[in-house]
């Protein structure tokens, strides 16, 4: 059975002193302390450990061989996405990540797809690289975070990026990161367990009540994790929708149910009954294989859920497993190399 991972990340095994580039501080640096072994650093401060497999393909090719994946979609770390910083660093910055994974995509094809990433605190320049990132780099499309900064994603000026997308045909794949209220979690993994979860949601929220789904009817976005804690609290946004029309339904004129089926969301929830209910909230046709490989909170085996749950018939697993993501992707037919 073909399968693509929708979800999976990937650094360069190196990259410039990005300090010393810009000329400021606070950006990602890679220290590599062992054998296929090292670490993101901010500044001097330690952020995360990463192994061989974060920037080696063909570590990435064994691992995918051993879990019968097919085709891995690659994107970049989310530390990487830089929204904080001067637009026009950012910008140089996703150049750079952009060209390393189409790099990857053009020396593998069989193995590997991409998704860009852009500047979005600069709505010009992101749009600019977005279109670099399909028409010239020949990326599936980009990847996105939760949020920019203090913006949601209903802010006005972030909706000419949305459109592009749609009227290019576009998947805009949409990451958490930089989680609302961790200042509030310093312990417990929390920023991960919980933050995550709510980023999402508000992600969502945010796009739905903003008008941008209802805007945008062709608008292909999938979000990370699962939707985050959106699925499982969708009775109560429905509720706020018809209890507080003078705060819920400003921007939108059908309740939030209605643009579900413009939603995707990845299979990352860890748990059966989990994954049923996203079954039964959006759809098979709507839910996509992801796995946040190389991570430690990602699936170890990609798609072993899927495969493990007896109730879902040989249609339905292939949809989750290939088909539904080449249909988001755009892939309009297979490509030789899958025959």
């Amino acid at each position: 059975m073909k399968v693509i991972d929708l979800h999976t990340h990937i650094l360069p095994e190196n990259w410039p002193d990005l300090k010393a580039r810009y000329g400021y501080g606070g950006w990602p640096r890679l220290e590599h302390v062992g054998p296929c072994q090292a670490k993101i650093m901010i500044d001097d401060r330690f952020f995360r450990a990463i192994e061989g497999n974060c920037w080696d393909p063909q570590i990435r090719v064994k691992d995918c061989d051993q879990a019968g994946v097919t085709m891995q979609v690659l994107s970049t770390v989310p530390v990487m996405f830089s929204y904080w910083a001067k637009p026009q660093d950012a910008y140089d910055l996703s150049r750079y990540l952009n060209d390393h994974i189409a790099g990857i995509v053009r020396q593998w094809p069989d193995r590997f797809l991409g998704l860009g990433t852009i500047p979005m605190q600069d709505p010009e320049l992101a749009i600019r690289e977005m279109k670099r990132c399909v028409r010239d780099l020949g990326l599936q499309g980009v990847q996105i975070g939760s949020h920019v900064n203090d913006w949601n994603l209903d802010q006005p000026e972030l909706f000419p990026i949305f459109q592009e997308a749609s009227k290019n045909n576009v998947a805009v794949f949409i990451h958490p990161w930089d989680m609302v209220g961790r200042e509030r979690m310093p312990q417990y993994f929390l920023p991960w367990l919980v933050g995550m979860p709510a980023e999402g949601s508000l992600a969502i929220c945010s796009m739905i009540f903003g008008g941008v789904f209802e805007r945008l009817p062709q608008l292909r976005v999938c979000f990370a994790h699962g939707g985050g804690a959106f699925p499982f609290t969708l009775g109560r946004i429905h509720k706020g929708w018809e209890a507080r029309p003078d705060l819920c339904q400003i921007h939108i004129t059908q309740p939030p149910r209605t643009y579900l089926p413009q939603i995707y969301v990845d299979s990352l929830v860890h748990d059966p009954d989990a994954l049923r209910f996203l079954l039964k909230t959006f759809g098979d046709n709507r839910v996509v294989l992801g796995s946040d490989y190389p991570f430690p909170l990602g699936e170890a085996v990609p798609g072993n859920l899927i495969r493990s749950m007896e109730d879902l018939d040989e249609s339905t697993k292939k949809k989750l497993l290939y088909g539904t993501a080449a249909e988001f992707l755009g892939i309009k037919k297979e490509p030789q190399f899958w025959d």
